[in-house]
């Protein structure tokens, strides 16, 4: 099966929704882990980073946990929410549990976890494309190699990085890696990172 393709990000609830839309979907999925996302600063620098660069889905359950972790992206978003460069896509409310879970959800409704996977290609398809990816495509070992981790002075020339790149300055090698990934081709972000190294 060939894989929908999206340039914006997907910006979902957990884990276990990640899972599910990236058995069909090529993009990246980020999630909020909940209403963690209220008190992580460097997840709201990301998220915003990611919007304001190549625009978002957000695809939150259809529930009211959901629409206040959208009002909460609306919020950090703020002028940039209206630039056109966000969806926002509602899953079907259906009742049900998920499997892995012993009760359903405090309002009963099925989560994108739980939503079946023809329902989501309906509810996505509309907003993606099959075309193939184009990113940095860069691994671990890469940002290893030119000494962007796991090295002495690996943090001061990623703060050094990402300021030169548009980037929030506090990112973790981890978060650095999934940005450069979706918002630069290797030519760009090799050519930044010449200018700073």
């Amino acid at each position: 099966m060939n894989k929908l393709h999206s340039d914006r990000v997907i910006i979902v609830e957990g884990k276990y929704d990640k899972i599910k839309l990236s058995a069909f979907v090529d993009a990246e999925i980020i999630t909020t882990d909940g209403f963690a996302v209220f008190k992580n600063k460097e997840k709201n620098e990301f998220i915003r980073a990611l919007c304001k660069k190549v625009g978002a889905i957000i695809l939150t359950d259809s529930d009211s946990a959901g629409m206040l972790i959208r009002n909460h992206i609306k919020n950090i978003l703020g002028a940039d929410y209206d630039s056109g460069k966000i969806i926002n896509l509602y899953t079907p409310q259906i009742k049900g549990k998920e499997k892995r879970k012993n009760e359903p959800s405090k309002e009963g409704f099925l989560g994108v976890e739980g939503i079946d996977t023809q329902t989501l290609i309906s509810v996505l398809e509309p907003y993606l494309s099959y075309d193939a990816k184009i990113c940095a495509g860069l691994q671990k070992i890469d940002f290893y190699e030119m000494g962007l981790s796991g090295k002495d002075g690996s943090e001061i020339l990623r703060k050094k990085l990402c300021k030169r790149l548009g980037l929030p300055e506090v990112m973790s090698a981890n978060a650095m890696l999934d940005a450069v990934n979706v918002l630069f081709s290797r030519e760009e972000f090799e050519a930044a990172a010449k200018e700073v190294m």
